[in-house]
């Protein structure tokens, strides 16, 4: 969870006088009175629409349905946007305004953003008619309280969890419709298109980039774009990495994949638990996480089960973290720790808080993940980063403007206790 704290307040002189804004604070303030005026619109849109639509019921369903499209006709026309645009706007509109009002409620005071109602919007819809109500208050204060991204993963998570005992069915129909699709382009280029499934997709993705990053660190003049793209062709094409630098030949994809062990165990006992979960992906279903559990070694697996022998640190031994801290870390963050940063930590650098150089130990306590670019902010700005001490991993990060925003790791590492003895019974 990423919470920025509030800016401190001014004293002086005779009394308290109002805290001077500076140049964020007039950001902010600027975005909130956008999210306050895409309220009213949608507000506005929805009185439109149900105004018309009143109008023609006297005339019967077929008007009704023609004057839907004459709403979004001139909608379109009149905000200069496509049809598509404007229908997608009155669907919001309506979803907010009647469905979930304290979302709109939320946007109106400026404490969530469109993009918040919106993702919210679309999630919600997914569950069953009358479904949503029960996710209503806590979606809402969840996008109150995490950026976009973060909240749209979070949803997305307790969404699916909520539709379980289906999971199954509608991940085996959904893989039936498995397909690739060329679509040419201009000047030669086209896209090829691959509807599989998202397990599969990520793990495809993962191996292509560290294949292109071996090329590119060997000195290839290329993008990174452009190396993944060659190497997608040629592996498609030839089927083996013979024609490619000889750094690329051992590279193979890696999935995170956390299992309820008891599910591996039973049906009854992992249809109760929690779901599997891929790194990048969510929730999985629990068939398909015993295929990959049961897979290669390029799949981790990381049992949600009290295991022995987890390494937490090395002190001040060696600097790089062996490879099971290196695991634990990650596994622990889920992702990037920047504020509002998606970037899987598998994708990730493992950081020093306190700096090696500063004393700092490779342990738990000291390391964390970062995407590339979130790690040189941290070394290289006036950025202050730090893990809080006895969180279990959260990050501070200190703004050079004084803000702080604290974000949360996505697991909590068990910590092993020995319960009391019974006291002897009396003689």
């Amino acid at each position: 969870m990423t919470q920025p704290a509030a800016p401190p307040f001014h004293e002086g002189g005779e009394g308290w006088f109002p805290p001077v804004p500076d140049a964020v604070d007039l950001v902010v303030e600027a975005s909130t009175m956008v999210s306050v005026f895409a309220a009213q619109r949608y507000a506005r849109v929805d009185a439109m629409r149900r105004d018309q639509v009143a109008q023609a019921r006297r005339f019967g369903a077929g008007e009704v349905e023609l004057v839907e499209r004459s709403i979004r006709l001139e909608l379109a026309a009149a905000m200069r946007v496509t049809e598509y645009a404007a229908g997608r706007l009155i669907v919001v509109a309506e979803a907010l305004v009647r469905s979930y009002p304290a979302a709109w409620e939320a946007l109106a005071g400026g404490r969530i953003t469109e993009k918040h109602a919106e993702v919210l919007v679309d999630l919600l819809g997914e569950l069953p008619d009358g479904a949503s109500e029960a996710f209503v208050a806590d979606a809402v204060a969840l996008a109150e309280a995490e950026p976009v991204g973060t909240f749209r993963r979070a949803l997305r998570a307790r969404v699916t969890a909520a539709q379980a005992e289906a999971l199954e069915d509608r991940y085996v129909r959904a893989v039936a419709g498995r397909r690739i699709v060329v679509e040419p382009g201009v000047d030669g280029m086209g896209d090829l298109w691959v509807h599989a499934p998202l397990v599969e997709l990520h793990a495809i993705e993962g191996r292509v980039t560290a294949m292109a990053k071996a090329i590119k660190t060997a000195g290839d003049q290329r993008t990174l774009d452009q190396l993944r793209a060659d190497v997608v062709c040629d592996l498609l094409i030839d089927g083996t990495t013979e024609a490619m630098p000889a750094v690329v030949s051992g590279i193979r994809a890696q999935v995170v994949v956390t299992v309820p062990v008891l599910g591996l165990l039973d049906d009854d006992r992992g249809d109760s638990g929690d779901l599997p979960v891929v790194e990048g992906v969510g929730p999985i279903p629990l068939s398909r996480a015993r295929d990959l559990c049961g897979g290669a070694g390029t799949w981790m697996r990381v049992l949600t089960h009290p295991e022995t022998g987890m390494v937490l640190s090395v002190g001040r031994d060696r600097y790089e973290p062996p490879a099971a801290l290196r695991r634990l870390v990650k596994w622990r963050a889920d992702r990037c720790m920047a504020p509002g940063c998606v970037m899987p930590a598998s994708r990730c650098e493992i950081d020093h808080q306190i700096r090696w150089a500063d004393g700092g130990h490779t342990g738990l306590a000291n390391n964390t993940p970062f995407c590339r670019g979130h790690h040189l902010i941290k070394d290289n700005t006036a950025w202050r980063v730090r893990q809080v001490p006895g969180s279990g991993g959260v990050i501070e990060w200190t703004s050079p403007t004084g803000r702080r925003y604290l974000v949360t790791p996505e697991r909590r590492v068990p910590v092993f206790t020995t319960p009391a003895p019974e006291p002897a019974p009396p003689f």
